[in-house]
């Protein structure tokens, strides 16, 4: 009965991309708790304080029946005015957002392009959508331009869309987003930026790469709460009509439980320490460019700019091997293989946060300078 999946399990080891569930161990270079809010105390007493004064653990129910509380609509208030948009709807995670976007908003006879990079969320959103959607070349704005053109061209009546992520996950880039504003005025595009990685940590008080756009009624935004900011969720940011039709119409959101209430009343202190304490975003960045310039020095590799570092290996077993090296050294680095990656891409992904220092970087990137000579 289970032979099929064991083949698909058996073919999977076979090339090096078996996964399986680790324990914590090491220093930590692959989380996305960018800020190091995750386990400080700030965020405990947030938590202690918030069951003090009787905030449940459980909604209880999907927000359309009972589960709706105070928290929730606080919080989304809260973000909302923070982030500069006109409301905020809160999810259970980025994922289950992005998938409610792509799912619910695009219409049939609409076009999405998508730059070839985007979650897998975005994907799964649009399998589950009515939208035609074509993906564009990696951080290409002319091919944004172009793929509406040729899609109008062809007959195209809908609504074009675009989809970007403003600091990608596995390559610590991003677009140029002043230039995905021209094009979408220029096509009276809809535009959903993904700023995750963003999110607490780019932009004016952490707000994110896209927070000079936010507010216009073309506008989408999806903020995580489990990075930057240390919980867990994710917001959509939106006009107001775009709100109510997700409330009305998105099955992740009508279907599925609340978000905790007490995992509500901790992220809204967490916007506030992101609002309030630039301090933590001035310290990453240091470490950022400090970073930058030992990664230069000592491994010839050009850095992204970003708290998100790739380390390009290509082969998967080579990436793996190079990890699990720099595991026994007491750096927790994991290996990124395919599909999350491109196939040859395989590679180490260094995430920088504040739960270490410019001491355990530079050691970090001297052993990773001896393995790699190894492995050549």
């Amino acid at each position: 009965m289970l032979e099929k999946f064991e083949a698909d399990l058996n073919d999977l080891a076979s090339r090096g991309r078996l996964r399986s569930l680790r324990g914590r161990a090491g220093i930590d270079f692959t989380s996305n708790d960018y800020l190091g809010l995750a386990e400080s105390d700030e965020l405990r007493r947030a938590a202690s304080d918030a069951i003090a004064r009787g905030v449940p653990v459980g909604a209880g129910g999907s927000r359309l029946l009972r589960g709706n509380h105070p928290e929730h609509e606080a919080l989304e208030v809260e973000a909302a005015t923070y982030f500069g948009a006109e409301t905020a709807l809160y999810f259970g995670g980025g994922f289950v957002a992005n998938h409610a976007i792509f799912s619910t908003l695009p219409q049939r006879g609409d076009l999405v392009v998508h730059d070839e990079l985007v979650h897998a969320s975005v994907h799964e959103g649009l399998r589950s959508g009515r939208a035609d959607r074509v993906a564009v070349a990696h951080n290409n704005i002319d091919a944004f331009d172009a793929a509406i053109a040729r899609w109008r061209a062809a007959g195209g009546k809908g609504r074009p869309w675009i989809s970007v992520e403003s600091l990608y996950s596995m390559d610590g880039d991003s677009p140029d987003i002043a230039g995905l504003f021209a094009v979408a005025d220029r096509h009276e595009a809809m535009v959903v930026i993904d700023e995750a990685h963003a999110t607490g940590v780019l932009g004016p008080q952490g707000r994110g790469l896209a927070a000079p756009f936010e507010g216009r009624d073309n506008v989408i935004t999806l903020h995580t709460c489990g990075k930057g900011l240390g919980t867990v969720g994710g917001f959509i940011l939106a006009p107001r009509t775009i709100r109510d039709f997700l409330v009305n119409r998105a099955r992740p959101f009508i279907f599925a439980t609340a978000p905790s209430p007490l995992t509500a009343a901790i992220t809204r202190s967490a916007l506030e320490i992101s609002r309030t304490n630039p301090e933590r975003r001035e310290r990453l960045a240091g470490l950022v460019q400090f970073a930058s310039g030992e990664l230069s020095r000592r491994c010839g590799i050009a850095p992204s700019g970003s708290q998100i570092i790739p380390v390009v290996i290509g082969a998967d077993r080579a990436a793996v091997a190079v990890a699990a090296s720099l595991q026994q050294r007491g750096f927790d680095i994991r290996a990124i293989r395919p599909p999350t990656v491109p196939e040859g891409t395989a590679r180490l992904r260094i995430a920088l946060t504040l739960n270490v220092d410019e001491a355990v970087v530079a050691e970090l990137f001297e052993a990773l300078a001896e393995d790699m000579r190894k492995a050549a």
